[in-house]
């Protein structure tokens, strides 16, 4: 009985067990605060998926790894219409991957940068889009906590998906949050007040803020509030209570008073809820299956013939970095010949924290 069990485990960990081998490199699309992002190709499926991977010794030394990891726990149980899914992660000696959905529409700075305007309507079903992920987050006890126009990516037909879970919290029932986190120019009033030592906590609430204030960047072409990742915490609280945002007389007041709705500095009274948006007068004409299913068509649809991205990804990506991905393979054939079978690269408390980041990865496959 158990000869027959051992080649069948063997073959199902085989199936199961995906790697770097596993994908073809087609090209880097954009990098971020814990690592780059090129396109893959699966080879068996032809599938194509967007490939972020992590080097182990940086992540190390900038104490990012118990984030990444906490990434990884995180989306290995979501899957939603208009969140950037997760499919693979696996690692090596020198990187973490992770294995994600390719969106080529590119994120909404890309596009806020190319000066696109954003009628109301497209804003409007943006707004409704990223509502129902955020109700699907809060049933999941997760605030994301960095909303933003760089974290939004458009799929080729323009619909929104959320992405970048790294500084994600996971909340209990009826608890608050209380770590800061998130990108200044978009954290909820609340959050500083944190900073000033009186840690009242926060909630989901923070999350519907940064919606609000990203609605507003991509009708307007800029924030309700100038300010800076420098700018000090008590001037930001005091610019909350002294600076009115300005509403252009061309939108119309239907939009004026969602987004009053959502830039509530009075959390009790601030839009926090699916339920509380769904309610509005605003959204009385929405068809929330139709939203839900993609059937309603966006306003603003990406160029499909180019890539929606900075090209110098690429470019630094082939030139400037030192260990370049294409080259991964021949690399790490060469490291294992120079080192023989007892080498090692690090010493000491740094390689003990290598050696933990490799026992605590989580590998994934949503195929299993």
């Amino acid at each position: 009985m158990y000869n027959n069990f051992i080649p069948f485990f063997l073959s199902f960990f085989l199936f199961t067990a995906v790697n770097f081998d596993h994908f073809q490199i087609l090209r880097a699309i954009g990098k971020g605060s814990f690592g780059k992002v090129c396109i893959v190709q699966k080879k068996d499926t032809k599938k194509m998926y967007a490939m972020k991977y992590m080097n182990k010794l940086k992540c190390v030394e900038r104490n990012e790894v118990r984030n990444v990891l906490k990434e990884l726990q995180i989306m290995q149980n979501l899957e939603h219409s208009f969140l950037v899914n997760f499919w693979y992660s696996f690692q090596d000696e020198e990187d973490m991957f992770m294995v994600v959905d390719l969106l080529l529409g590119g994120d909404l700075r890309y596009h806020l940068q190319q000066n696109v305007h954003f009628s109301e309507s497209t804003v409007k079903l943006y707004i409704c889009e990223l509502a129902l992920a955020l109700g699907y987050l809060r049933s999941k006890h997760i605030i994301h906590r960095d909303i933003k126009p760089d974290n939004i990516l458009l799929d080729e037909h323009g619909h929104v998906h959320l992405t970048d879970f790294n500084i994600a919290a996971i909340v209990k029932e009826d608890l608050k949050a209380t770590s800061i986190a998130g990108t200044k120019p978009y954290m909820a009033p609340e959050l500083f007040q944190s900073f000033e030592g009186s840690h009242p906590g926060y909630s989901f609430s923070v999350d519907w803020w940064s919606l609000g204030i990203a609605a507003y960047e991509l009708l307007r072409g800029q924030r309700p509030y100038v300010m800076r990742s420098n700018t000090p915490s008590n001037e930001i609280l005091q610019m909350f209570h002294k600076v009115h945002p300005t509403y252009p007389a061309a939108w119309s007041l239907e939009m004026k008073s969602l987004l009053r709705k959502l830039l509530c500095i009075d959390v009790q009274k601030r839009i926090s809820c699916l339920a509380e948006l769904q309610d509005l007068d605003y959204m009385s004409d929405v068809n929330w299956d139709a939203v839900l299913n993609k059937q309603l068509p966006p306003g603003f649809i990406p160029n499909r013939r180019r890539l929606n991205c900075d090209p110098t990804f690429e470019l630094e990506e082939m030139i400037l970095e030192s260990k370049p991905l294409h080259k991964k393979k021949k690399r790490l054939a060469r490291k294992t010949r120079e080192q023989g079978s007892d080498g090692s690269p690090q010493n000491g408390q740094l390689q003990q924290r290598l050696d933990n980041v490799q026992r605590d990865f989580i590998v994934f496959n949503r195929e299993k």
